[in-house]
């Protein structure tokens, strides 16, 4: 059996997002607007070896916390993550996050044609059709947008 190292120290007073599908750890970032401007820690793990997933990769943002918004950005590109709340260097809340059925106002549809790119006071709609791979129909034009579609976005 391997001895495990901790390779990242751990924070006082933020988030850890763990169980991130392998390969989307920038792309959360991304969601989250973070440039590394800010100042905030913020270490990003990837390709780390998981039990339950083979492989993962893992984000620890110092001195924030998310809102339900961004855990639901979150749910579009890692349908496996878990949110830590870290406080006093103790997990004090940990969630996994749910992709909801409808998505409101988060995303645009990618049809220019769709009454929500068109001015109107109408907020985006979407379906969700299929979790693995991504898949999320349009409430009203029934345009099908992909994970591809969401990365854009952000």
């Amino acid at each position: 059996m391997s001895k495990r190292t901790l390779r990242v120290s751990k924070i006082r007073n933020g988030t850890v997002i763990d169980h991130i599908t392998r390969g989307h750890a920038l792309d959360v970032i991304k969601i989250l607007g973070i440039d590394g401007r800010a100042g905030g820690v913020v270490t990003i793990a990837m390709n780390v070896p998981s039990e339950k997933l083979g492989v993962k990769d893992i984000v620890k943002i110092e001195g924030r916390e998310l809102n339900p918004e961004e855990v639901d950005k979150i749910a579009l590109l890692a349908p496996h993550a878990t949110i830590n709340i870290i406080r006093n260097y103790r997990v004090v809340e940990k969630q996994r996050v749910k992709l909801p059925s409808v998505i409101y106002g988060i995303l645009k549809c990618v049809n220019p044609s769709c009454i929500s790119n068109s001015g109107e006071p109408v907020k985006s709609t979407f379906y969700v059709e299929q979790e693995e791979p991504l898949r999320l129909r349009c409430h009203y034009c029934g345009r099908i947008i992909e994970r591809e579609d969401v990365l854009k976005q952000f």
